[in-house]
């Protein structure tokens, strides 16, 4: 990429903002856990209804895993949003980042994907992704088309216009650092590149996770370093999985699959709290904020809470399968409430906690093997409390819980450690 020489910023008087205007920025803010700087990102969008020009709305992923959950969703939500506003967006996938591995939030160096599993990766990142984004309306690009050609030499180039002592301002570096946590030298490379993505592609406002910020705001240190316009940050909040407190992530197993069949989606957003239920209104919903105040003061009142989680998990599922989808999936869930258990259970105590669903299964006497346990829960024929299992990998902690296999074979399993 050709360099620029900044030029000194010129004053230019402030906009007037419109009433459309104003209601863009609104949308906008919905849900955000920031925005930088408000103020600028104003006068864009005022400049943008002046001169009839789109901003570029960027946002990027690295394709660490081949599937996406209600958590990815958040941002791709507000993308959505800006997308049905008339601007131009743009879903980067971090091909090149990728290999690099983000350090946000981490306190080990995390180990660089190879490129036949990026490749791998990235084939389904944005089919899955075109189920929120329009994906007629939506750019697709690969960071490796600027970043592999940077080379040596442009890659030492670039990281000269970075410091060290800037690049330790970073929380999870300065704690790695004072623990003496190991930290390579080219986890430094990975919120540089990010930045360079946002000058390669001149954006106008950059999304990401709350755990982004800083990589967001070295693209607008770089971007004012190569003579471009900064651009505007926006974090959304992270979606607490369905444990109520990390994270949604695949490896904690509390999260929701976008294209996970929608019986299991419904029974998973129906095992929420009361409590997360709300913030799972406030992120995934597209509910008007009025509209789910009405519903919180009408619980609040004395309606039951069932009825708000009803409506949310069929909104959800809808969104990714059908209403006839939602409708069934709540048939299934109220038949499985019903009556499913028998009453003759046999009671087992089992120890060995946390023990894998299909040792689980064949040391209840459900399967002969776990060989076979596995096969029943790739075909769907097992059940914990009423909850298809779809996870193999899937260990049980203490507790007591009833297992099924098939429409037949019951077990009341009390399992200890």
């Amino acid at each position: 990429m050709t360099t620029t020489t900044p030029s000194k910023p010129v004053s230019t008087p402030a906009l007037p903002l419109s009433d459309k205007v104003l209601e863009a920025l609104a949308i906008t803010k919905r849900g955000v856990d920031e925005l930088l700087i408000e103020s600028e990102f104003a006068q864009k969008l005022a400049r943008s209804e002046r001169d009839g020009q789109p901003l570029r709305i960027k946002l990027g992923l690295d394709p660490t895993a081949p599937d996406l959950h209600l958590g990815h969703t958040v941002v791709l939500n507000k993308m959505r949003q800006l997308q049905d506003l008339g601007h131009h967006v743009i879903f980067l996938i971090g091909d090149f980042t990728s290999m690099i591995g983000d350090p946000s939030g981490r306190n080990a160096t995390r180990p660089p994907l190879t490129r036949e599993q990026v490749e791998q990766n990235a084939m389904t990142y944005f089919k899955q992704a075109s189920l929120v984004l329009d994906p007629a309306r939506t750019e697709i690009r690969y960071n490796s088309e600027w970043c592999d050609p940077l080379g040596a030499r442009g890659m030492i180039e670039l990281a000269s216009r970075y410091t060290v002592a800037r690049m330790m301002e970073r929380d999870d570096f300065t704690k790695r650092y004072k623990s003496g946590t190991p930290i390579a030298v080219h986890e430094f490379l990975y919120p540089l590149m990010q930045g360079y993505d946002s000058v390669a592609l001149q954006a106008d406002l950059e999304l990401g996770g709350t755990d982004q910020k800083f990589n967001l705001l070295v693209g607008r240190e770089l971007q004012k370093d190569y003579g471009q316009e900064q651009q505007c940050i926006l974090t959304m909040p992270l979606l607490e999985g369905l444990d109520g407190v990390d994270k949604m992530s695949k490896s904690k197993n509390n999260y929701i699959g976008i294209t996970e069949p929608a019986n299991i989606m419904f029974a998973k957003l129906m095992s929420i709290s009361d409590v997360m239920m709300w913030r799972y209104y406030e992120l995934l919903s597209f509910s008007s904020i009025a509209d789910i105040a009405t519903l919180k003061a009408d619980v609040a009142g004395g309606r039951n809470p069932r009825d708000a989680k009803v409506a949310l998990g069929k909104e959800i599922v809808t969104r990714f399968h059908s209403a006839q989808a939602a409708d069934d999936a709540l048939a299934d869930f109220v038949n499985r409430s019903k009556g499913g258990i028998p009453d003759d259970v046999a009671e087992i105590a089992l120890s060995g906690a946390p023990l894998g669903v299909a040792h689980l299964l064949k040391q209840a006497g459900l399967c002969a093997s776990t060989s076979e346990a596995m096969r029943m829960v790739d075909q769907g024929g097992v059940r914990i409390d009423g909850a298809v299992v779809s996870d193999k990998a899937m260990k049980m902690a203490a507790g007591t819980f009833v297992l099924q296999v098939g429409k037949r074979k019951f077990a009341r399993v009390t399992l200890s450690a």
